[in-house]
């Protein structure tokens, strides 16, 4: 199974300068929940994004045109054809990212993960792909106030394909 992960503000911006324009430790324990112990699958910006490198605990594999790249604890893949050899010999892998990668994995993917952060960040650099959602059903919502510690409203829905 090939599942889309993203979080997307009210306009669908997904970064910032190679990073998220949010900070929701609700949204991060979400992800972690969801792709422990399974493959995660990202172009390589998306990999200098992350704050430690490879993702503990995960299969890391990062899809790159660049045939020489190297990133510590990962796979490289080099094509989609690659890239998908992988997902489906993963049983679940997840799509995380950047736009480029989810723009290609979009017409593939069975299944969609969405967090939606109730906001607008206008300083926003990257955005998700353009959606057809007539494609998709939702199978699960959860919709979380504010708090604390996460200062704006999130809903997790689970789109599947129709």
């Amino acid at each position: 199974m090939i599942t889309l992960i993203a979080a997307l503000d009210e306009h669908n911006a997904i970064g910032l300068g190679n990073t998220m324009p949010w900070h929701l430790p609700a949204d991060m324990k979400h992800f972690r929940s969801l792709t422990m112990g399974h493959t995660v699958l990202m172009g390589r910006r998306t990999f200098d994004s992350l704050p430690k490198g490879a993702l503990p605990d995960r299969l890391n594999v990062v899809l790159t045109a660049q045939p020489d790249l190297r990133c510590p604890g990962c796979l490289m893949v080099h094509s989609m054809d690659e890239a998908l050899e992988v997902c489906h010999t993963a049983g679940e892998a997840f799509i995380i990212g950047g736009r480029e990668v989810y723009r290609q994995f979009l017409p593939v993917a069975d299944r969609f993960c969405l967090t939606r952060v109730h906001h607008v960040f206008p300083e926003a650099d990257v955005f998700f792909p353009d959606v057809d959602w007539s494609a998709w059903r939702e199978a699960e919502r959860t919709d979380r106030a504010p708090d604390e510690r996460n200062p704006y409203a999130l809903t997790f829905a689970t789109y599947l394909r129709r």
